[in-house]
């Protein structure tokens, strides 16, 4: 037979942890009608972002395709036509396909991407009753027409210190690839132009001289290391 005391004991203990928590704010809400206001990192449905000119960011380099671990995102590029272009580069991505089933919202693409052009909001909203529509086009990412902003990438991107401001390349005006490749491969730098700075290139290598056959090899070559 159990002891009446433990029993007593054990009762006011149960109802001690009820009256401890009664008065606590829930934390459930009645979802949908109320909603939880999300952190700005929430890594929800991606946007396809703009310039201030209306100019598509995307330049179909197909590195946010290429980096997907879960191989969602699918890309058609298309050769820019000069007189009417959609976005900055030579390319731009006439279909631009993300399913929404495969993604795993791990972040790559925005990570990935040169120009900012894809990023991930806090927008979970992502219901529906066939497969079919959960394959999100270009026209259902893209942002509006006299739209540009950058985003959640923003949340991920602290504002530096006055200091170190000029150190930091400026990623905000047109994506350059001419200089971001010459920064890249070490015949230049890429510096902000508010700054006031310019490009700089470096001297070459010198390479090694090309020896004609039939001829000695110099016991030096330029960049080769002396036997110890």
């Amino acid at each position: 037979m159990a002891n009446p005391f433990k029993v007593t004991v054990n009762t006011f203990k149960g109802m001690g942890i009820t009256l401890k928590n009664i008065f606590h704010k829930p934390l459930t809400v009645q979802y949908p009608e109320h909603m939880r206001k999300l952190p700005p990192r929430e890594r929800g449905r991606h946007v396809l972002h703009r310039y201030e000119n209306g100019l598509e960011r995307c330049i179909a380099c197909m590195l946010c395709s290429g980096t997907c671990p879960a191989d969602a995102i699918y890309i058609e590029p298309e050769e820019n036509d000069p007189t009417q272009p959609v976005s900055f580069g030579e390319r731009h991505a006439r279909i631009f396909q993300i399913d929404m089933l495969r993604c795993i919202f791990c972040g790559y693409c925005q990570a990935a991407c040169p120009t900012g052009a894809i990023t991930l909001e806090s927008n979970n909203l992502l219901v529906s009753y066939t497969r079919e529509k959960m394959l999100y086009n270009k026209e259902d990412l893209i942002e509006p027409k006299g739209t540009a902003t950058r985003g959640a990438a923003l949340a991920w991107e602290p504002t530096p210190p006055p200091e170190a401001k000029a150190l930091i390349p400026d990623f905000e005006g047109l994506f350059d690839g001419w200089r971001t490749t010459a920064a890249a491969v070490g015949k230049g730098n890429l510096v902000p132009e508010a700054s006031g700075q310019v490009d700089t290139p470096k001297p070459l290598r010198k390479e090694a001289p090309l020896i004609p056959p039939g001829q000695a090899v110099p016991k030096s070559l330029p960049g080769q290391r002396e036997e110890e």
